[in-house]
């Protein structure tokens, strides 16, 4: 009886290891399968971390469940570069780079790993693809370039622009490229350019200070440091009564840039996970062309009314009109 016992429970023991370690198994099967999707962006501001979430949702709508290391590499290239180098050592199934610096570190490192770009402005320019009809290898993505020439006709006409100032991070690829849509839309629209280069947001509102009583008002691409330190550039501006265009209304919404146009950076977001979800259902990389936002529902307009009685100017009704943001007394207002 006491061998039948010893047997049993002997038995039971063997049976519990069994089912533990097959446990143990299936847990490890899962957690290889986990997706794992790694999200470096180059600073933190409102539109590139509204762009983050868009990819998440983006993926999630899509249906597929993911784990997100989201980076922030504080507008620093050592530290883009220590980020690509994580997602490499953790096998990432797909890496997104949110603006020009974070995309080329992460193409530079990861070889065999699909890169996914967001947010920026000239891939080509930025050699992450030779064109924008497919992807390069293992890259694809995302183009945040917005319509320079129509934005300063714009400004030209409500604003009466004359001087026009432009302010861009020297270092940054996007930034050199739309200096040059700038350069050439005030020629069309014979504007007088004036530009100031800094090298960090810390140098941004010296910048602003350094141009302000030399310009009729200020025309902000997306520069990721300008808008990582937005608020001291419209201090600046708004005490001197110059008007502000931005070409991101993400960064607009808090008011003090008179005009704002441009396209919707979490949907943008939501674009860009739409696209690591074709590769990870299957598609190449290379097959899939750089994507545009080129639907209107897909980009919005903002005109800060109190920006513009502070500058004397009035903003005609038929573009009121046209504009799902109206900042005014304070508040935003969207339509």
């Amino acid at each position: 009886m006491k061998r039948l016992r010893k047997f049993a429970v002997t038995a039971a023991g063997l049976c519990l290891t069994a089912v533990l370690f097959m446990s143990a198994g299936g847990r490890e099967q899962s957690a290889s399968k986990q997706i794992r999707i790694g999200i470096a962006k180059i600073v933190q501001h409102e539109a590139l971390d509204a762009c983050e979430a868009g990819i998440q949702d983006g993926l999630k709508a899509r249906g597929i469940d993911a784990v997100f290391d989201l980076q922030n590499a504080n507008g620093d290239m050592n530290t883009a570069a220590q980020i690509a180098n994580k997602f490499k050592s953790d096998n990432v199934n797909v890496a997104v780079g949110i603006a020009t610096p974070t995309a080329v570190a992460l193409a530079n490192t990861l070889t065999d790993t699909p890169v996914v770009f967001s947010a920026v402005t000239d891939p080509v320019e930025a050699n992450l693809v030779s064109t924008l009809a497919h992807g390069e290898g293992n890259v694809t993505g995302l183009s945040d370039a917005i319509p320079t020439g129509d934005h300063i006709a714009l400004f030209k006409e409500i604003a009466g622009i004359q001087t026009l100032g432009y302010i861009y991070t020297s270092s940054e690829a996007n930034s050199i490229s739309a200096l040059a849509l700038v350069e050439e839309a005030c020629e069309a629209q014979g504007i007088h350019l004036v530009t100031q280069a800094i090298s960090t947001s810390a140098e941004l509102r010296q910048a602003a200070e350094a141009i302000v009583n030399r310009v009729d008002g200020i025309y902000l691409t997306t520069d990721n440091t300008v808008y990582s330190a937005l608020s001291s550039l419209i201090q600046v501006f708004g005490a001197a009564k110059k008007p502000i265009f931005s070409g991101d209304v993400t960064g607009a919404l808090n008011g003090g840039c008179m005009i704002a146009s441009g396209f919707n950076y979490y949907k943008a977001g939501v674009a860009t996970g739409n696209i690591v979800a074709d590769i990870l259902e299957g598609k190449k990389p290379a097959d899939i062309p750089v994507k545009f936002l080129t639907d209107p529902a897909e980009s919005d307009m903002l005109f800060d009314l109190d920006a513009a009685r502070a500058c004397g100017i009035a903003i005609p009704e038929r573009y009121l009109s046209t504009a799902n943001y109206i900042f005014e007394n304070g508040k935003l207002t969207s339509k």
